[in-house]
């Protein structure tokens, strides 16, 4: 008898922890969709700026519908030397959007790669105080829009990519941040 409830005992607590686990699945990885939107709510006053296209013949940092940035694309550390004028800083992706800030001009890039009736968000933080902003991309999917701002040279920028949702003025998850970017690129 006793050998029974330790049976129902030990199959009780086997259904417990594989209906946990099914519970708690790993957040989306970039190339994965979340299987429903998850809202994030940023801080009040945020701006929100839409981006334009860039010019013709502009030198896009990386194709929008690539494959993910080099990590040596990726300069969240200072370097002695600025890289080239065009080269794009702290090149960050989540699912459906891609991100990076290119210090000559102050621009930051919005790539959209998921068709999926939302935008590429970029928000944009600093480390001496000001507002923060975010660089929507609404040209549609496999495009980059770029929002041309101008920022402390002696700062750091901070991006922040996620999913905007025009219609309803929300941003939703999966989001991925960068890490913090010389403004002067050095």
């Amino acid at each position: 008898m006793r050998e029974n409830r330790r049976s129902a005992l030990s199959v009780l607590a086997g259904a417990s922890a594989l209906a946990l686990s099914a519970l708690t699945a790993p957040p989306a990885l970039a190339d994965d969709a979340a299987p429903a939107p998850v809202e994030v709510r940023l801080p009040a006053g945020v701006t929100i700026v839409e981006g334009v296209a860039p010019e013709p013949g502009a030198e896009v940092p990386f194709p929008v519908d690539g494959p993910e940035p080099s990590e040596a694309a990726d300069a969240t550390t200072s370097t002695r030397a600025a890289p080239p004028s065009t080269t794009c800083l702290g090149a960050t992706s989540a699912y459906g959007a891609r991100g990076c800030f290119q210090h000559n001009g102050d621009v930051v890039w919005a790539g959209d790669t998921k068709k999926d009736g939302m935008s590429a968000a970029v928000g944009v933080y600093t480390d001496y105080g000001r507002a923060e902003e975010v660089c929507v991309n609404k040209l549609g999917v496999n495009t980059w829009a770029t929002c041309d701002k101008d920022y402390r040279e002696t700062g750091n920028v901070r991006l922040r990519v996620l999913r905007y949702d025009g219609d309803t003025g929300k941003f939703y998850q999966p989001e991925s941040w960068s890490g913090w970017i010389p403004v002067d690129g050095g």
